[in-house]
């Protein structure tokens, strides 16, 4: 498969998860011209990775790409982020990332964050090797994991979630997603350790 391909699928998905429309962001988020644009949907058309209605993904389409999902608070964007996000994206063909919903972050970090939960999932949208920003489930995360279907699950190496937890989880829904524990180079740079320098004064910045 060509990379325009590619790249136009992993855009139908994204617009499928959104309910936004896929003409517009093809056109929007690349260089092809409305007419590239046409042949290349009439090719996945007849290479049955693309519905007849032109926007959404049949499952052939759905399972040519790969898809990495990874989770976590995001309350203040530091290198650990970069590095392990960037890490992720390179485990799949599309990144989506989901927020901690502010209730679910307090439980995570004992604190209120200084972002709300649409402050960060903008900010986590604005990275460049993400694809998709969710914000939460608050009572089930594997509701979205439901909604996304990710070939990949990516942990960070200081998140709290448990290999086993996931699998067995996924399971349950009857989805086969690898869980993938990724390392920092840098876990001198955390979110903890900002907050431990920093403390109270962090809110002056």
């Amino acid at each position: 498969m060509e990379q325009s391909e590619k790249t136009i699928l992993s855009i139908m998905y994204v617009c499928q998860i959104e309910g936004k429309e896929v003409s517009k962001i093809i056109k929007k988020k690349t260089i092809f011209s409305e007419d590239m644009i046409d042949s290349k949907i009439d090719e996945l058309i007849k290479n049955q990775l693309v519905n007849e209605d032109r926007k959404t993904l049949t499952n052939a389409g759905r399972n040519s790409l790969c898809v990495v999902l990874a989770g976590g608070v995001f309350d203040i964007i530091h290198p650990g982020h970069i590095y392990t996000l960037n890490a992720a994206k390179e485990l799949g063909d599309i990144l989506v990332v989901v927020v901690a919903t502010d209730n679910t972050a307090v439980k995570m970090k004992k604190r209120r964050p200084l972002h709300s939960q649409e402050q960060r999932q903008e900010l986590v949208n604005s990275l460049s090797m993400v694809d998709l920003c969710l914000i939460g489930q608050e009572d089930d995360i594997f509701k979205t994991v439901n909604h996304v279907k990710p070939q990949i699950i990516a942990l960070g190496y200081d998140q709290i979630h448990q290999e086993k937890f996931i699998t067995e989880g996924c399971k349950k829904i009857e989805l086969d997603a690898i869980v993938a524990r990724l390392q920092s180079p840098i876990p001198e740079s955390s979110s903890s350790k900002i907050q431990k320098e920093y403390g109270e004064s962090i809110h002056g910045i």
